[in-house]
C-alpha cells in the first residue's frame, strides 16, 4: 500500500509555515482532515502560525448537515473555533468582495470523488474567480481521486449547458486531482489569480482510494463509501430520471431502480451485456426518503468487482437505455427545477448537452454511445495535459 500524504498533511509536517503571517481564510467540508483524523479548521485554529480568520462552505454544509440537493444553509459561527462561517450554497455560491475583504489567501481543502457533477469543484471554481477579482491568492490543498487518474468516461459539457453541476468543459469522469483542477480552471478561464497548489506526496495516478493508506470519510451525506465513489460518475444521470438513485438507502447510486422495475429482469438485460468489472444483484428495497419515499421498489444493486476496469458511465448508460425500454409508460425524465436551473432538463445538464438523452430516447446500444464520447475525451486528455502533476 501507498503511503499518501494529503496537502493538508504536507502543510501539518511543515508547521503551516507557508501560512505564516498571513490573514486566512478556509474552504472546508467534513472530509477535509489529515491522516490522523483532525480536521484540517481545528488545525489551523491551533497552529501559532496561522491567522485563521473566515471559514466557508459548499453544498451540504460545512459539516455536511444538509442532505439532499438544493438545500440551502446560512451561515454560523462555528462552536469549536469561534471563526464566522460563510455559506456558498445558498445565497451567495461565488464569495463577495467583503467575505474575501479581511483575508490575505484563501486556502481550499475538498476531497472531489472525481465525477463533474460533483458539485465541489464548482465552488472551487468560483472562489477562484472572486479570489481574482479581489486580488487575493488561492492555495489548494491536494487529494487524491479516490477513483483514480487514468480513466476519462463520458460526454464532454457543451458550454451552451454550463450549469452548477457544470461550468467548464471537462467529461463525466474527468480524471483530474483537484490541484489539476485548479490549474486547468485558471488556465481556460484566463484568471489572473496568484494559485499555490501543495501537491501530495507518493500519489500516482493509477491508484484509487483504498491504495493510498488514508481515511475514507464522507464528504457528503451521500457519499458514504468509495464503493459510492466509483459508481457515482455514472449513477448521478439517474437524478435526471424518474428512477430512484437510492436515496434513502444505506447505499445510494449503488442500488437503483422504481415500483414498477422487475428486478430480475432488469439484472438479466444489464448482465446480457457483459459490462466490465461488475455484477448485477436484483433486490427490492424501500426509500426512507427522496424518491418513492415508503414505497416497495424493485431493482438492482451494481457490485463492483474489478475497480480498475468498471466503466460507471457506460454501465449506468445501459441501466437508463434498459429501464427505459422496458418500461415506457412508467419510465420518465425528471423535470425542472433542478441544480438552480429552471428551463433545461435535469437529464440534460447532467449529461452536459442533449445529445445523451436523444441517443437513449433513439435506442441506441450504450457501446454505441460509448464511441461516440472517445473523440471528446482524446480532445479533453490532449486539452488538460500540461496541467497533470502526477505520473
Amino acid at each position: 500500500m501507498a503511503q499518501v500524504n494529503t496537502g493538508l498533511d504536507r502543510l501539518v509536517a511543515e508547521d503551516f509555515r507557508r501560512l505564516a503571517g498571513r490573514r486566512v481564510g478556509l474552504l472546508v467540508h467534513p472530509a477535509s482532515v489529515d491522516r490522523r483524523l483532525r480536521a484540517a479548521a481545528l488545525l489551523m485554529q491551533e497552529a501559532a502560525a496561522v491567522d485563521l480568520r473566515v471559514m466557508f462552505g459548499p453544498q451540504h454544509g460545512i459539516l455536511g448537515q444538509t442532505q439532499d440537493n438544493m438545500i440551502e444553509w446560512e451561515g454560523f459561527t462555528d462552536n469549536a473555533t469561534g471563526v464566522p462561517v460563510h455559506s456558498l450554497y445558498g445565497r451567495y455560491r461565488k464569495p463577495t468582495a467583503a467575505m474575501l475583504d479581511d483575508l490575505d489567501v484563501l486556502v481550499i481543502d475538498l476531497q472531489d470523488v472525481g465525477a463533474r457533477y460533483y458539485t465541489f469543484i464548482w465552488t472551487m471554481l468560483l472562489c477562484l474567480e472572486a479570489c481574482a477579482e479581489a486580488g487575493k491568492q488561492v492555495m489548494v490543498l491536494d487529494r487524491p481521486n479516490p477513483i483514480g487518474g487514468l480513466v476519462t468516461e463520458g460526454t464532454v459539457l457543451d458550454p451552451a449547458y454550463r450549469s452548477f453541476v457544470g461550468l467548464a468543459p471537462i467529461p463525466m469522469r474527468h480524471g483530474l486531482t483537484a490541484g489539476e483542477l485548479a490549474r486547468f480552471f485558471v488556465h481556460w478561464r484566463c484568471l489572473d489569480v496568484d494559485l499555490e497548489v501543495v501537491w501530495m506526496d507518493g500519489w500516482e495516478r493509477r491508484l484509487d482510494f483504498d491504495a493510498t493508506g488514508l481515511p475514507w470519510v464522507l464528504p457528503s451525506p451521500n457519499m458514504p463509501t468509495l464503493e459510492t465513489a466509483r459508481v457515482y460518475p455514472g449513477g448521478c444521470l439517474l437524478e435526471g430520471t424518474t428512477v430512484s438513485e437510492g436515496r434513502g438507502t444505506t447505499r445510494p447510486f449503488e442500488i437503483f431502480g422504481a415500483p414498477y422495475v422487475d428486478p430480475d429482469t432488469l439484472a438479466t438485460i444489464l448482465t446480457g451485456w457483459n459490462l466490465p468489472g461488475c455484477r448485477f444483484r436484483p433486490l427490492y428495497f424501500e426509500p426512507t426518503f427522496h424518491k418513492f419515499a415508503g414505497q416497495v421498489c424493485g431493482g438492482v444493486q451494481v457490485h463492483v468487482t474489478e475497480p480498475a476496469v468498471f466503466e460507471s458511465v457506460t454501465t449506468y448508460t445501459a441501466a437508463v437505455a434498459a429501464i427505459a425500454k422496458l418500461w415506457p409508460d412508467d419510465f420518465s425524465w425528471k423535470q425542472p427545477p433542478y441544480e438552480y436551473e429552471t428551463e433545461k432538463l435535469p437529464i440534460d445538464i447532467l449529461a452536459g448537452g442533449p445529445d445523451w438523452r436523444i441517443q437513449i430516447e433513439a435506442g441506441l446500444s450504450p457501446w454505441q454511445m460509448k464511441s461516440g464520447w472517445m473523440e471528446q475525451l482524446k480532445a479533453f486528455t490532449e486539452m488538460t495535459a500540461g496541467f497533470r502533476h502526477y505520473e
